[in-house]
Formats: C-alpha cells, sequence, structure tokens
C-alpha cells in the first residue's frame, strides 16, 4: 500500500487512476471517499471523471497515520476500493 506524506497545514489534492482497471468503453459512474481514523483529516472536496477520481484533503494531527479509501461504481455496475496510507507530518 502506498504511505504518502502531508503537511497539517496543506490542503492537496490525491487522485485515483483507475484507467488500467477500466475495460473498454467502461467509465466510472460514482466515486465517494473515507478516511479512517474519523476525525482532524478532511475532504475539502471531492470529483471524478471518466478514469479517475480525486479528492482535495486537509488537516490531519501532526504524526497521525490515516488510511484513505476511494470507492468507485463502474458504468457495468463493478464496485472496488483502492487506499493509501497518508502520514502527517510537519514538513
Amino acid at each position: 500500500m502506498t504511505v504518502l506524506l502531508k503537511d497539517p497545514n496543506a490542503s492537496l489534492d490525491y487522485s485515483v487512476d483507475w484507467s488500467s482497471y477500466l475495460e473498454a468503453g467502461e467509465t466510472l459512474a460514482g466515486s465517494t471517499w473515507q478516511i479512517e481514523p474519523n476525525g482532524e483529516l478532511a475532504y475539502a472536496s471531492a470529483s471524478f471523471d471518466a478514469a479517475s477520481a480525486t479528492a482535495t484533503l486537509s488537516g490531519g494531527a501532526i504524526g497521525h497515520v490515516y488510511r484513505v479509501t476511494n470507492r468507485i461504481t463502474t458504468s457495468l455496475g463493478r464496485i472496488d476500493d483502492r487506499s493509501f496510507i497518508l502520514r502527517v507530518e510537519d514538513q
């Protein structure tokens, strides 16, 4: 699983590229984001296009580690998750 670093004062976009997962002609039909544990780290906005999903994440407590999960539904009705770890450090 990918581990990324984030400053607690930064508000940054994080994206998941689903293009290698999608079949020919298949697109994203929906996208949601989940952060564990809930609390200090939050997403300010989220969007998706035909093959990728993006969330703008802000906040977080220094020294804390968060699991960020993107769940998508495709135009063929398939559902899948991709997660990454976000560690907050003063940078």
